[in-house]
């Protein structure tokens, strides 16, 4: 499936849609270059799972969790991850096979560890297209 947006907003909505259709167990692995709208789309699947409180990128505590919401959400940013063993340390399996919702900012960095049923969400942008024109691909389809 590839959406298309034009604004902060609209990548926003497209999160925030996600994020009120998002099941317990489910894993979003988001990929993308500095700037295209990562923490823009995680902030919308936070409101879409009733979350309230401010929703940062945790890029040096690597995950923050919210518990406000109708499920938990674990939102890893793994960039700073400078080897998988890392992962291990922080116990992300019991994130990643919990009840709650994760969300990985930077998942190519770790591949290897995702679930077999992660929903990868890859967000490009195009100058040609306009400042604020998303490509945002997800697969498999929803």
């Amino acid at each position: 499936m590839t959406i298309e947006t034009n604004s902060e907003q609209e990548t926003f909505s497209f999160g925030r849609r996600l994020g009120e259709k998002a099941k317990s167990g489910q894993v979003f692995a988001l990929e993308g270059d500095l700037g295209v709208g990562k923490t823009v789309l995680t902030k919308g699947l936070a409101e879409g799972l009733g979350i309230t409180e401010p929703v940062s990128s945790p890029t040096f505590t690597i995950v923050q969790i919210y518990e406000e919401g109708r499920l938990p959400l674990y939102h890893f940013d793994v960039y700073r991850i400078g080897d998988i063993e890392e992962m291990d340390e922080i116990g992300y399996e019991d994130y990643f096979y919990g009840e709650g919702v994760c969300l990985i900012e930077w998942a190519n960095l770790i591949s290897e560890i995702l679930p077999p049923q992660t929903v990868h969400i890859r967000i490009e942008k195009d100058l040609e297209r306009g400042f604020d024109y998303r490509r945002i691909q997800v697969y498999p389809d929803l």
